[in-house]
C-alpha cells in the first residue's frame, strides 16, 4: 500500500506547502485537491496553468502522485478533471455520490449518473472512483454494493472512507470486507462519535477517534491490496502551518504502525 495525503488538509496554503510538508512527514505520494471552496489547488477552469507546476513539485519533492479529488458529478467539470489527469500523470480520480439517502430514485439517477461519466473515464484512459458519503445517495454498504452490481467497467472502483461508513452506523472492519473485491482506492481518517460531519480536523486524525483502523489497514492488506491509502482531512483551511503539520505527521506515523501490525511493512 502506497501511504499519500490529500492536499486538501493544507487548503489554506499554496500547493508547495503542501508538497513541501508531506515529503517531510514521510508520505509516498499524495491527493491532489480539486475541490472548490476547500482549496485552491488544481483550479479545474486554469488545469493547463497548473499542471506543469504540479509535475514539478511531484518530482522536486519526490512523491508519486496517487490520485485526484474532484467531488462534482458535473460532466464539464469531470471532463476538465479528466483532461488534467491525463497531462499530468494522475491515475484516478475520486468523486462524490451526490444524491439523498433512502430515496430510491436518487440512488438509480446516481449511479446513472455516475455510469455516464465511467464511459468519460474509459474514454480519457483514468479510473473514477465513488465512496459511500453521509447524506447521499450511497451512504453505507448496501447501496454501494447496489452501484459495484451496476456498473463492471475496469475503469470505475470503490472508495473507501472508514468515516463515512462508521456514521452510517456501519462496522468499517465488516464493510471493507464486504466490497474489497471492487476497492481501487482508500481514504482514511478517523472519527469520534457518529455524527453527521467528521468532527474537528484534529479529531480527524488517524488514532484519535473510534474506528479500529488496525483492523480496517488488516483487511485490505490480507485481500492483497496494493493501492493507494490517502488521508484526506477535511476543515482545516483556517489552521496554522503547524497544527497541519501535526495532524500530517501524526496519521503517518499511525498508518505506519498499522501496516506493521500486520505484516504489510
Amino acid at each position: 500500500m502506497k501511504l499519500g495525503a490529500n492536499t486538501v488538509l493544507f487548503g489554506g496554503y499554496g500547493l508547495e506547502t503542501a508538497f513541501k510538508y508531506l515529503a517531510l512527514a514521510g508520505y509516498d505520494g499524495i491527493e491532489i485537491s480539486a475541490i472548490e471552496g476547500m482549496s485552491e489547488h488544481l483550479v479545474l477552469d486554469r488545469w493547463q496553468e497548473i499542471a506543469p507546476e504540479i509535475k514539478r513539485l511531484a518530482q522536486t519533492y519526490q512523491l508519486e502522485l496517487l490520485a485526484m479529488e474532484q467531488p462534482s458529478r458535473d460532466p464539464v467539470k469531470m471532463e476538465k478533471a479528466m483532461q488534467a489527469a491525463v497531462e499530468i500523470g494522475i491515475p484516478i480520480i475520486n468523486c462524490g455520490p451526490g444524491g439523498k439517502t433512502g430515496d430510491e430514485a436518487s440512488l438509480v439517477q446516481t449511479i446513472d449518473e455516475i455510469g455516464n461519466l465511467v464511459h468519460m473515464a474509459e474514454k480519457y484512459g483514468v479510473t473514477l472512483c465513488v465512496k459511500a458519503h453521509v447524506g447521499a445517495a450511497i451512504y453505507n454498504t448496501p447501496t454501494t454494493l447496489r452501484i459495484m452490481e451496476a456498473i463492471n467497467s475496469p475503469a470505475f472502483g470503490i472508495d473507501m472512507d472508514p468515516s463515512h461508513i462508521y456514521r452510517a452506523n456501519e462496522n468499517p472492519v465488516e464493510a471493507i470486507a464486504a466490497v474489497i473485491s471492487r476497492v481501487k482506492h482508500v481514504h482514511i481518517r478517523d472519527c469520534k462519535g457518529r455524527q453527521q460531519g467528521p468532527g474537528k480536523p484534529e479529531l480527524q486524525a488517524n488514532g484519535r477517534g473510534d474506528i479500529d483502523l488496525v483492523g480496517y489497514i488488516r483487511v485490505l492488506h490480507e485481500n492483497g491490496y496494493n493501492g493507494p491509502l490517502n488521508l484526506e482531512i477535511i476543515g482545516a483551511k483556517e489552521y496554522s502551518i503547524e497544527q497541519c503539520c501535526v495532524i500530517a505527521a501524526e496519521s503517518r506515523g499511525h498508518m505506519q504502525a498499522c501496516l506493521q501490525a500486520c505484516g504489510a511493512r
